[in-house]
């Protein structure tokens, strides 16, 4: 496939994006420097694949043409509309997120 999709963050995935390095950043700063490096490299695989990522198992994210990334104890939730990636949010795997999308 040499088709390559534009990956587009919505300002809700940024805050999160940035949320998340922030806590991380505060307990340990090379740690959290990691972490986006580890972000950027999963989610810079969807210019290419935009199908890597999971069907939810949630009925309404399915119905809603969602997949899920994950990248080490997050999910990265995300549409394929068109040639771009739209990246919608990035939370814990352990938060309640139903009600967050």
């Amino acid at each position: 496939m040499n088709n390559k999709y534009q990956v587009n963050y919505l300002s809700s995935a940024q805050k999160d994006l940035k949320e998340i390095f922030d806590y991380v950043y505060a307990g340990n700063q090379t740690a959290a420097r990691s972490l986006i490096n580890r972000f950027d490299e999963a989610i810079s695989k969807l210019e290419t694949f935009p199908d890597l990522g999971i069907v939810p198992r949630d009925k309404r994210l399915k119905s809603l043409q969602y997949k899920i990334l994950i990248v080490d104890n997050y999910l990265v939730f995300y549409v394929v509309i068109e040639n771009i990636v739209e990246i919608r949010r990035i939370l814990h795997g352990k938060r309640k997120y139903d009600f967050l999308i």
